[in-house]
């Protein structure tokens, strides 16, 4: 046996052992040539996956990056933001990028380039973290977070056509399903490791060299995907494509399946929205010693530990159901943040509350993501599936900067009121999700 047959059957072989089971769907809605790369393609993908989504664990928006940027001295108000700018800076330019990527016959190119882009970004932040302090280093920081989004955005775009052209249908809530588990675990031992203290006490050089480490990670993905072996796939819009992109935006008009997907979207940021809102809680209610934060990171990577797979495998059989009841939970898990802080705020003083319900919120989230990345990969083919996600992108970009706005309430109702408002936003996604089609099977 040569070195690549026997490379081969080890790879099919693990392959076998991730999807775990045999399914007549398997390779329906890709190509004969395509499906014979399924099990290499897969874990290529699965790879890269994992090194960014361990890179965005130890950049997290809701988590790491607040305390980097407390820890120079940054001001409180730039804090608001950082969620709002690291998403919509990624999506409201998709349709410009979009119309770039229709002209390429291989795709997975541009989710290297942004891959490289984003470690770039991510490593000039912890050089400022090393040199500047106070405004001038949140100021630059925000600056190297809209450059990280704007990168993420190319990665975005290119990352669904890659996935509908080199994963059939019934796999791809599962490959997702594996990458947030096994980078899950990874947070989960980084956030243990800061509880024991065996990484040090919390300090700028150590938050830091996270990020810095983060960057490496960017790097790995890139060089991992680079080797999955797409085949040339759709072209075309290349004289008037930016023109032609704007011009896509009447699917909102036209496809009835689309607007609705894209309003039940909208309405289940509030999984993400809530998030830094609790963390804002326990800054008021407890500490912000590295320990708080390190438990706010286990909470995040037990929840998408023992979520991933499950949600993963629900996805490749209804990602409309996965939706519903991802967002009814984190409805229920900000209705029951209200509640305490009505009638039992003392509880929020204890250590293990909060964290807990992050945790909740953390599972649900992983619903939420899973389940609308599977669903608008499965409802489009070629060019249309760009389309979609190009122009779906850009509208939730917007709708995040607009819910971003909903924290000027602050000040009138409460953190708990806003996470109310947020947890109504969640029920009402829901309910639109239920109306949706299934596009599984």
């Amino acid at each position: 046996m040569t070195d690549a047959s026997h490379r081969s059957g080890l790879t099919d072989d693990i392959y076998e052992k991730l999807v775990n089971d045999e399914d007549a769907r398997a390779c329906k809605s890709i190509p004969e040539s395509a499906c014979r790369e399924v099990p290499g393609n897969f874990l290529k993908t699965l790879l890269s996956m994992f090194f960014s989504k361990l890179g965005d664990a130890l950049v997290n928006p809701k988590i790491t990056l607040p305390w980097l940027m407390q820890s120079v001295g940054a001001p409180a108000w730039m804090l608001g933001w950082l969620v709002p700018i690291r998403e919509s800076g990624s999506m409201l330019p998709q349709l410009a990028i979009a119309s770039v990527a229709r002209t390429m016959a291989i795709r997975k190119w541009m989710w290297v380039l942004g891959s490289a882009l984003q470690a770039l970004a991510v490593l000039g932040i912890a050089a400022v973290a090393f040199s500047l302090e106070g405004a001038l280093a949140g100021w630059a920081m925000l600056a190297l977070v809209v450059v990280f989004s704007l990168s993420r955005g190319l990665s975005s775009v290119a990352s669904k056509d890659v996935l509908g052209k080199t994963i059939p249908k019934a796999r791809r809530g599962t490959l997702n399903g594996w990458a947030e588990t096994a980078a899950g675990l990874i947070t989960l031992t980084v956030a243990l490791l800061l509880i024991s203290g065996v990484l040090g006490e919390g300090s700028t050089t150590l938050y830091a060299t996270g990020f810095a480490l983060a960057a490496l990670m960017w790097v790995i993905a890139g060089g991992v995907y680079a080797g999955i072996n797409e085949f040339p796939g759709e072209t075309d819009g290349g004289n008037n494509g930016l023109k032609e992109a704007f011009a896509r935006l009447s699917l909102l008009k036209t496809d009835a399946p689309f607007r609705r997907f894209l309003l039940s979207r909208s309405l289940l940021l509030c999984s993400a929205l809530t998030a830094p809102f609790i963390v804002v809680l326990a800054h008021q209610e407890l500490d912000a010693a590295i320990s708080m934060l390190a438990l706010f990171m286990a909470a995040s990577g037990a929840g998408s530990l023992v979520s991933g797979r499950f949600w993963g495998r629900f996805a490749d059989v209804t990602s409309r159901l996965v939706m519903v009841r991802a967002g009814m939970m984190s409805a229920a898990v900000g209705g029951v943040i209200f509640l305490i802080g009505a009638f039992r705020t003392e509880w929020l003083s204890e250590i293990w509350v909060l964290p807990l319900l992050y945790f909740v919120l953390s599972i649900a989230h992983q619903g939420v993501r899973l389940g609308r990345k599977t669903y608008v990969v499965n409802l489009g083919e070629g060019n249309k599936r760009t389309d979609y996600v190009s122009v779906g992108n850009t509208l939730i970009g917007v709708m995040l900067l607009m819910t971003g706005f909903i924290s000027l309430l602050e000040p009138l109702i409460g953190v708990s009121g806003v996470i109310l408002i947020l947890s109504f936003m969640g029920m009402a996604g829901s309910w639109m999700a239920i109306k949706l089609p299934e596009v599984e099977g």
